[in-house]
């Protein structure tokens, strides 16, 4: 049996008429308030809502204009903007019922009702008011959400001078056309960066696209960045606009731009400097416009000297630098990101976890972090998931004994999988984060480690 819901408020100057809608709505909804003076209702609104307020027109004895009526429907509207009221009356016309629909009333009933017609005029009623309050609703979280979005670094967490001085720096430099590299380890936020230049800058109304170049195939490449027409190659079906073309006004983000091979990265250059695109399959040239933005975890300046990068591409991707430190350099940022994430993950697992012991935190703060932040997000994760209490302690995470011969976290089991991400997590440690050279460690394919990578949020 469907439960009833709804809350109603019925006010008339007749008791008979209160009593028998009483009798009549509660077999539909949960709550049935009455009231026969109207005087009543700025504290009655005051102190409750009510989905659907039943309003007699006429309360002064002999009364038949409805001015009455009308007041009380101002104040209503007044104190409750989405309030849902259908006013009833014994001396009713249609000039009258049409006022009161433009006074802002739902609808408009005659005494002595019939049962069917009252009923259907509250269904009616009861939807509009649900309506009205999903629709306050999300208007209220579109504009909480437009206010956060206004708040400068609103995703980034961090008090410390090094994050401080990328705040500065993105600031300096997100209204300039400059293009920006962005340079810092795995996990160290580079798209977030990229994202609040993109926010910042001039272009913040039109797109911003993201592209992982580590990601993409040799062969895939110069059809994902220019695009392509139908009948280029065996799977290509429909004319494709490549990123390039599809970011045009907006801002455009190479992501891990150090892993391009050199014969892609001449490619990349010339597309850069002529600032046009052809689809593959084609010979139309289309004009782009974007602000490039790249990134990368590799040392590209080291790379330039062993001619693994090309120095001419360097110089047109990075008219500005921007560093992002380590998590490990900026140890005093990581309480305030401990209590960012233990609350979003004690809401998003309905766990009443609130707090984390202090030997925990020093904990936290000795460990060197090789994820950075990404790393410390999944852990708190992973804590909170598994925690029994409300403190997180030690024993929620994987802390190893031996935390002063390496400092790492390490599995108390032999689980494959535990392994495997430990294995990758101290490989990119050795490298400093250099995809390839750990890739080589582990005896794999870069693909297959940014696929592991991505399976284990590393």
């Amino acid at each position: 049996m469907k439960k009833k819901s709804g809350k109603i408020l019925v006010i008339d100057d007749d008791e008979d008429i209160l009593q028998a809608a009483r009798l009549l709505l509660k077999q539909h909804v949960s709550q049935v308030n009455t009231e026969k003076t109207p005087g009543s209702i700025p504290t009655l609104l005051k102190n409750d809502s009510y989905d659907v307020i039943f309003l007699d027109m006429n309360f002064a004895k002999g009364a038949t204009s409805g001015k009455e009526g009308f007041q009380w429907l101002d104040k209503i509207l007044e104190l409750d903007p989405s309030a849902v009221v259908v006013l009833i009356t014994a001396y009713g016309d249609v000039e009258m019922a049409v006022k009161a629909i433009k006074e802002g009333a739902t609808d408009f009933i005659l005494k002595p009702w019939q049962n069917e017609r009252l009923i259907a005029t509250l269904s009616a009623a009861m939807n509009l008011r649900k309506s009205r309050t999903e629709a306050k609703s999300l208007r209220s979280k579109q504009k909480q959400l437009s206010q956060d979005l206004d708040q400068p670094f609103h995703e980034f967490i961090g008090k410390s001078p090094a994050i401080q001085r990328v705040f500065s720096d993105i600031q300096k430099v997100a209204q300039t056309e400059a293009n920006v590299l962005i340079l810092g380890e795995n996990g160290t936020g580079k798209e977030l960066v990229a994202r609040e230049l993109h926010r910042q800058s001039l272009r913040a109304g039109e797109i911003f696209i993201s592209v992982d170049m580590g990601a993409l195939s040799e062969t895939l490449f110069e059809s994902e960045l220019f695009g392509h027409t139908k009948g280029a190659f065996t799977d290509a079906k429909d004319d494709r606009a490549g990123r390039f073309e599809i970011a045009s006004g907006g801002s455009l983000f190479l992501d891990e731009i150090g892993n391009l091979p050199l014969t892609l990265q001449a490619k990349l250059l010339t597309v850069i400097e002529n600032r046009k695109v052809t689809r593959l399959g084609s010979n139309k040239v289309i004009e782009i416009d974007v602000r490039l933005i790249c990134a990368t975890n590799m040392n590209i300046h080291e790379m330039v000297a062993d001619n693994r990068f090309r120095q001419d591409l360097l110089y047109r991707i990075n008219t500005v630098e921007i560093r992002i430190p380590p998590l490990r350099e900026r140890i005093e940022d990581i309480p305030l990101l401990v209590e960012h994430f233990l609350n979003i993950y004690s809401k998003k697992y309905n766990k009443p976890i609130s707090k984390i012991s202090p030997s925990t935190m020093k904990r936290l703060e000795k460990y060197k972090w090789p994820g950075n932040v990404r790393e410390l997000q999944h852990a708190l994760e992973r804590a909170v998931i598994m925690s029994e209490s409300r403190t997180l302690q030690p024993s929620d995470f994987f802390f190893s004994t031996s935390e002063s011969k390496g400092n790492s976290l390490a599995y108390k089991d032999f689980n494959l999988s535990g392994l495997e991400k430990l294995a990758i997590r101290k490989a990119l440690d050795k490298h400093d984060g250099n995809i390839s050279n750990t890739a080589k460690e582990l005896g794999i394919s870069r693909a297959s480690l940014y696929r592991r990578m991505e399976k284990y949020g590393l």
